[in-house]
């Protein structure tokens, strides 16, 4: 198969792969995704989340305001500069990002055990760790 083609079918198959998993999520995506940053990433400012996940500032602002409201994630003043906010996941925040996460993961592992044979799960483990490089060769350049 050209590579090309290859490239154009693995992104569009992961592409649905991700919106397939998301379906059982509790929380808007932009939402899971401002608390997946900071679980990740630790502290951050709200231009940061955005530039982070390629949205605008007040997109990210509208994310941030709502997880505040819920007590997801708490703001205090940065240390450098004074008129920005670093924003912190909060213990309940991260609880809420576990509750999503596992969620994803059960409705994943499940479609696996259904899908596919114990051959194919394991010629499936074999793949992750070649996404895995690709996704990594992709993230340096």
């Amino acid at each position: 198969m050209d590579e090309d083609v290859l490239a154009e079918e693995l992104r569009q198959s992961l592409g649905e792969l991700v919106r397939a998993v998301r379906t059982v999520d509790t929380m808007p995506p932009g939402e899971a995704a401002v608390l997946g940053f900071l679980d990740r990433e630790g502290p951050l400012t709200t231009a940061d989340l955005a530039r982070l996940r390629g949205v605008t500032h007040q997109s990210a602002a509208k994310s941030v305001k709502d997880l505040s409201a819920a007590g997801l994630v708490r703001g205090e003043r940065h240390p450098d500069d004074g008129r920005k906010l670093l924003l912190h996941l909060t213990g309940a925040g991260l609880s809420r990002l576990r509750r999503e996460r596992t969620g994803r993961a059960g409705a994943l592992g499940a479609a696996i055990r259904e899908t596919f044979t114990p051959e194919e799960q394991r010629r499936l483990g074999e793949s992750v760790a070649l996404l895995s490089r690709l996704t990594a060769h992709l993230a340096g350049h």
